[in-house]
């Protein structure tokens, strides 16, 4: 199969064919999920929480998304990879949005993913300029946790929703390829789908997008720390790793392994 390209996606859409798309964060995970065919293999900043440990996406650097950047495309092979523009990366000018979107594709992404609208507006034009594809992100924007002061739903107000899909007109304006759209009300995103020629890729955000969205940790059943009503549990990973450990615990306390045939 050819490699994922923006193309592809829009042809997709197009065709009413729904797409895939999953994080990804080492080379194990993203050669497993790229076998599988899934379009688009995120290196997201979610990778702050699953990953390292943080509360947030927040604290994560440019340097935490090239380490992973570079570790997933050596395994993608079919999917498209795309990387989070991380908290501040591209926040403060436009010179330092290029250059930092730069160093993602450098280190093996195809395209980078920015969140919000009028504020980085300048800088998502710029960085498309650049010749760099661009996913968008709407809806609950997580970089904006502390402003919004929470993880709650947004665009449940009449205002905020029509804000939101002119939002999203005018990053379809701006040259986006998709968006992202995270925990807004299913109707909202319908209105949202159906206002832009791009694809959009949900989270929490209902059926009628043109893609699905999720942390790779959450549908495996391997992330405990917080599961929002979104996520749906495909395998107990989790557990299964716990059984594994558990059993190599008691095998190497026992003296039964390695045994013979481990041994040379």
């Amino acid at each position: 199969m050819n490699k994922v390209t923006t193309k592809t996606l829009f042809e997709k859409k197009q065709k009413g064919e729904k797409i895939t798309m999953l994080t990804a964060y080492d080379y194990t995970f993203a050669k497993i999920f790229d076998s599988c065919s899934v379009d688009i293999l995120l290196v997201g900043d979610s990778l702050g929480m699953v990953i390292l440990g943080y509360d947030s996406t927040i604290p994560v650097t440019m340097d935490d998304m090239e380490h992973h950047v570079r570790a997933v495309s050596r395994g993608a092979k079919y999917s498209m990879v795309v990387a989070d523009m991380p908290f501040l990366s591209y926040h403060t000018t436009i010179e330092d949005a290029v250059k930092n979107a730069g160093r993602l594709i450098r280190a093996g992404a195809y395209a980078v993913k920015m969140e919000g609208c009028d504020d980085v507006y300048d800088k998502i034009e710029a960085v498309i300029k650049a010749q760099i594809p661009v996913m968008g992100h709407l809806g609950l924007t997580p970089q904006s946790v502390n402003i919004f002061g929470g993880y709650d739903l947004r665009a449940k107000e009449e205002a905020e929703a029509k804000k939101l899909v002119e939002d999203a007109k005018k990053l379809e304006k701006a040259g986006v390829f998709a968006i992202v759209l995270e925990k807004v009300p299913a109707n909202v995103a319908k209105q949202v789908q159906e206002s832009v020629k791009v694809p959009v890729i949900g989270i929490g955000a209902g059926p009628y997008c043109d893609g699905q969205v999720l942390v790779c940790y959450d549908m495996l059943g391997m992330y405990e720390d917080f599961k929002p009503k979104f996520v749906k549990r495909y395998a107990e990973v989790g557990n299964i790793i716990k059984d594994a450990v558990t059993r190599y615990i008691e095998e190497v306390k026992k003296g039964e392994f390695p045994g013979k045939e481990h041994s040379y």
